[in-house]
Formats: C-alpha cells, sequence, structure tokens
C-alpha cells in the first residue's frame, strides 16, 4: 500500500464530501498488480447512520456490463464463442423478426437493435431470468442488427449472459459462471451477481439525483432513453434497494460489489490478462479492448456519438469518462448516476470510485457531473506519478 497516495485519496474523499455533496465513497487502486489505495469516508445509509467502511458494497450501475463482457470474452478464449456468428446460433429462439441477421459482436457493441426492456417490466419480473430471456427473444428489433447504435441500458446484461450461460459446458446460472470463472480465480471475495445473504446488511443505500424523472426539454414520448430505463424499474433504491433485486442476477446493472473487489477485477486488465500467476484471457485479445469500435456513430438511446470500444467497454477521453484521463489505451466503464471503474495498461494501473449519492444527467466521471472524482482520480495518479 503506498501511504502517501492512500492519504491523499482520504483527503480527497473528505474534501468531496464537504464540499461536493458527496455522501458514501469508497476508493481503492492498483499499480504493477499490487494495491495501493484503500480508501473509504462518509454514510452508507442515512436512515441508520451506518458508515461506509472498506466492506461496504455498492450498487454501481452499470459498472456491472465489464465483468459480464468479460465473462463473454472468457468463453470467447476458449473456442467456445465467435464474435461473428448469429446470437441464434447458441440461442436458437433468438433468431426470429430479423434478429437471425444479429451476431455476438452487434449485442457487446450495442448495434443489434435491442435497446428497450420488454413490455410490463416490473422489478419482479427483471428478476427471473428466463422471464427476461424469453421476452428479449420475441422483442422486434428497431433497426437491422448491425447497422445502427442504441445503448442497450439493460438488456445488454441478459443479452450477453443468456449466450454465456448456453455456450457454459456446464450449464450454469450466469452468476456462478462469474464466481466460478472470474471470482475465485483472481481471489475477489466481495462482487456478486445475486449477493448470498450474508452480504445484504453491507450493502449502501443509494441516493437518487435531484432530476431522476425530470424530462429535458427536447423530451419525446418515444424517447429511447427513457424507455431503454422505463420507470417501473428505474428508482435506484425502491428498485435497486429491495432484498428480491439484490439477490437476483442482473448483468446488465445489478451487481453488488466494493471498491477493492473492481479494482482487483480492473488490475487483471492492466496486467493484460493475468493476475497473480492466474491467467483469465488471453494476452493477445486484452490488447484489443481499448479499441474504439467503428464506427463511431450516432448512438438513438444515448443521444450522442456512441464511442464504445470493440471489448464492449468505454474509451478514455470520451465526455462521461473525464475520471479517467488522457491516457490512449485506458478503457473501462461507468455507471448510472455516478459509480465507475477502469484500467490504464500503460501504466499497469487501475482504480474504482463507488458512492452512492448519485449524480444526475450523465454518468460517472463527466467533468460536469464528476468533479468529485476528477479530482480524486488526480489525487491518486499524482501521488503514484502516473501521467495522463
Amino acid at each position: 500500500m503506498s501511504a502517501r497516495a492512500n492519504q491523499a485519496v482520504h483527503a480527497a474523499i473528505d474534501l468531496a464530501i464537504k464540499e461536493y455533496g458527496e455522501v458514501g465513497l469508497q476508493v481503492a487502486a492498483y499499480v504493477d498488480g499490487k494495491q495501493v489505495v484503500d480508501a473509504w469516508g462518509g454514510i452508507a445509509d442515512q436512515q441508520t447512520g451506518r458508515k461506509v467502511d472498506g466492506d461496504t458494497l455498492f450498487c454501481p450501475m452499470s459498472v456491472t456490463k465489464a465483468v459480464t463482457a468479460v465473462a463473454l470474452h472468457i468463453q470467447a478464449d476458449r473456442g467456445l464463442v465467435e464474435y461473428a456468428a448469429p446470437v441464434a446460433k447458441y440461442w436458437p429462439e433468438f433468431g426470429v423478426f430479423g434478429k437471425e441477421k444479429g451476431t455476438v459482436y452487434d449485442v457487446l457493441t450495442h448495434r443489434v437493435g435491442l435497446p428497450f426492456m420488454p413490455a410490463g417490466v416490473t422489478p419482479e419480473l427483471m428478476c427471473d431470468w428466463e422471464w427476461m430471456t424469453t421476452q428479449i427473444a420475441r422483442m422486434h428489433p428497431l433497426f437491422e442488427p448491425g447497422t445502427r447504435s442504441a445503448y442497450q441500458s439493460l438488456t445488454f446484461g441478459w443479452l450477453i449472459g443468456e449466450v454465456v450461460r448456453r455456450t457454459d459446458p456446464q450449464e450454469r446460472p450466469f452468476g456462478q459462471f462469474v464466481q466460478d470463472e472470474i471470482c475465485k480465480p483472481l481471489g475477489i471475495d466481495s462482487l456478486w451477481l445475486g449477493a448470498p445473504d450474508h452480504a445484504i446488511p453491507r450493502v449502501a443505500r443509494l441516493i437518487a439525483p435531484p432530476n431522476l424523472g425530470v424530462k429535458d426539454p427536447g423530451y419525446r414520448p418515444d424517447d429511447w432513453r427513457a424507455l431503454s430505463h422505463p420507470a417501473a424499474v428505474q428508482s435506484p433504491e425502491a428498485v435497486y434497494g429491495q432484498r428480491q433485486v439484490m439477490q437476483a442476477c442482473l448483468p446488465g446493472s445489478g451487481a453488488l460489489m466494493n471498491a477493492r473487489s473492481c479494482a482487483r477485477f480492473y488490475s487483471m486488465l492492466a496486467e493484460l490478462g493475468a493476475l497473480d500467476g492466474v491467467r483469465l484471457l488471453s494476452e493477445a485479445r486484452v490488447r484489443t479492448f481499448h479499441v474504439l469500435r467503428p464506427p463511431v456513430d450516432w448512438d438513438l438511446t444515448l443521444g450522442k456519438p456512441h464511442a464504445g470500444t470493440v471489448g464492449g467497454f468505454w474509451q478514455s477521453g470520451t465526455p462521461n469518462m473525464a475520471v479517467v484521463g488522457t491516457s490512449p489505451r485506458a478503457y473501462g466503464h461507468p455507471g448510472f448516476g455516478g459509480s465507475v471503474g477502469w484500467n490504464d495498461p500503460d501504466h499497469r494501473f487501475s482504480m474504482a470510485i463507488l458512492h452512492n449519492r448519485l449524480f444526475g444527467g450523465e454518468s460517472a466521471g463527466s467533468v460536469r457531473d464528476g468533479r468529485s472524482f476528477v479530482m480524486i482520480a488526480e489525487a491518486a495518479r499524482k501521488e503514484l506519478g502516473i501521467r495522463g
């Protein structure tokens, strides 16, 4: 552990709480495969006054997608999945209404035309894997797969997760696959897609952004962003704070983790697929993950150019990844409301910043909403001698 970096991050956390309105924060970082920052502060539960500590679990929303994408890449590394193959090769029920043209790569890069949640979804139904995957398989794509971009805010998880489940020789539930093939090999002890009973008391309560549900001036009844994350499953604490949701496998948005586990996961990527002598992914495959996915076209859900990578991540330099800095090969994934994890393979550096007071507007790391996160990340990089 770096005492100076840890002290600097603790000071930045204190400032973020006092000056930027943060409530509870947790930060961890790795360099050269070793943890160098482990810091936290603030309140995990405003109702009880429970404080954040290093074991507190956060729901980081779409930070979950990075773990889900890596599960797919593991299957590809094993020769069980081909990115260019139709999804229907592995999931035959999916191949209807034009979706038979959709490839695994289209799903991974948000170009399969299924950004919306199924009609009638509720928190209870969202927790039912079979209902969700059956409904998604029956949906009509909103455009020909592979021709346009539309960020799959929630559906990404079931689309990728079902391909992994169908290609797993052991036919494990997706949450179990993540435990067996990612968490246990890497010694990650606090990251779940479907948390066990003993983990629930550790979870921080989410605090919704003040503008949640407020329609912006350009809102239309067919607004793609709103339809991709419908009101019935949108409210952060009212939905994701339910025990049944915390214990369900929601692979696009519902993982529970602490910063230590998130940063360790990304350290594996910063070390090009291996950590502490355990290789999860081939170096050649990981070296492609930062590459910007062509074309950088207009994303119909996000309402701006899609700047995701071929690996299913978000590249440094994009507006909602300002926290990552400018290192050209850095990449990671933000979540709705702020939490973020990333790695910088050029400096063998990884970092996670998780919190419970969700930002409004853009996802985490934007300069506008994420000034506290940018400050924390810069404090760590400065003490660790990492440029960019």
